[in-house]
């Protein structure tokens, strides 16, 4: 059966924003069944000179598994068919193939595992949302290893004619750890994992999102103000993730993701809306200007990013010869030092820089290799 690009983007892109006529669509899309149908891809992509995307499990912010701005043609190799995982608890480790979600992953892990976590008390400004989340930011990342207390922060209506608030909402209710993978992946608290192994979205629609780091508490000012900012559209959401625990034990050079000892938080600034013909430059704007507000109370230099939210306002590659330099100005946001490490890395394993889309690592220019 020969499907069209259009109908298989419809399954394979989640961000719908990037299913517009104005996106551009790629020439191809290859779903490899063994791993060896992906060399044939690869030889294939560079014989005719052909861009290539990959997409794995699916989450991506900014659509660059299955888009491409920068050059084209392009295709698309859609690795939903790989997505083996085999786990060892003997060990503590795991062999996942590229094209298994999160959820697959988690459900697999908990068919050997029962270890138990914490993933609803919600307050309002006039219940005292601001000084409760004031005081929520000094113990977030000195909670105990088990009780995990995300944040979510969105608008709501009042009984007092309808008109808008803040609400905080506090995830605190007792469950087994796979159980509360699920609510936090944004599904009602009684589904049940299995829905997991269903490969289902619930984020298939249009959106915006930015991300930033705490490493010291916002102020109840701040906290006023940015409570204005989401007042400013419809469906505006922040939430605050906390940090401390293991990931304070690990340290920053181990791993390439950085985020570790003195990171209170996380924040992730997102708006999203139904109607392709809305305005969108409304939603992208609001979140660029919270994210210039509240610059003053993040991290610096860097100004940390989380790699799973890309976002192309940090920066881009311009094409295939974009320098480690132009790189650095996102690459150290998301890894900070540990970005040229990586650039080694990717010199090593990928020196023509065959695969690459607008926020890759780029290989060392052609001058410094073999230097230490």
């Amino acid at each position: 059966m020969v499907l069209s690009v259009s109908s298989l983007l419809s399954t394979v892109v989640v961000l719908l924003l990037f299913t517009l006529p104005s996106s551009p669509k790629p020439e191809f899309i290859f779903t490899p069944l063994k791993e060896s149908h992906i060399q044939a891809v690869v030889i294939c992509s560079k014989e005719l000179g052909i861009h290539l995307r990959i997409r794995s499990g699916g989450h991506d912010y900014e659509g660059l598994s299955y888009v491409s701005e920068i050059e084209r043609p392009f295709s698309v190799v859609d690795l939903a068919k790989l997505r083996s995982i085999r786990i060892d608890i003997e060990d503590n480790s795991a062999w996942v193939q590229a094209g298994a979600t999160n959820g697959e992953l988690y459900y697999r892990i908990s068919e050997k595992s029962k270890t138990h976590g914490f993933p609803a008390v919600a307050k309002t400004l006039e219940q005292g949302a601001t000084k409760i989340l004031y005081k929520w930011q000094q113990v977030a990342d000195k909670l105990d290893e088990d009780l995990f207390i995300r944040v979510y922060v969105q608008t709501a209506n009042t009984s007092n004619e309808g008109k808008r608030t803040i609400t905080t909402s506090y995830d605190c209710i007792e469950t087994n750890w796979i159980n509360s993978t699920v609510y936090l992946d944004g599904f009602p608290n009684n589904t049940l994992p299995e829905v997991f192994l269903e490969r289902r979205n619930l984020l298939k629609t249009y959106f915006k999102g930015k991300s930033d780091y705490a490493r010291e508490v916002i102020p109840e000012t701040a906290l006023e103000g940015l409570w204005e900012k989401l007042l400013e559209v419809e469906s505006p959401l922040v939430i605050l993730t906390p940090y401390g625990g293991m990931m304070s034990k690990i340290p920053e050079s181990q791993t390439p993701f950085p985020h570790r000892k003195g990171t209170k938080f996380k924040i992730l600034y997102w708006s999203r809306w139904q109607d392709a013909e809305e305005n969108v430059a409304k939603h992208i704007d609001w979140t660029r200007k919270v994210y210039k507000f509240l610059a003053p109370y993040v991290s610096k230099s860097p100004r940390e990013a989380y790699v799973n939210y890309r976002d192309l306002d940090l920066g881009m590659n311009k094409n295939r010869s974009t320098s480690v330099e132009e790189a650095s100005a996102f690459g150290t946001k998301y890894f900070k030092d540990n970005f040229y490490r990586l650039v080694h890395v990717k010199t090593e394993v990928d020196p023509d820089n065959f695969f690459r889309h607008e926020q890759s690592i780029p290989p060392l220019p052609l001058h410094m290799r073999g230097r230490n």
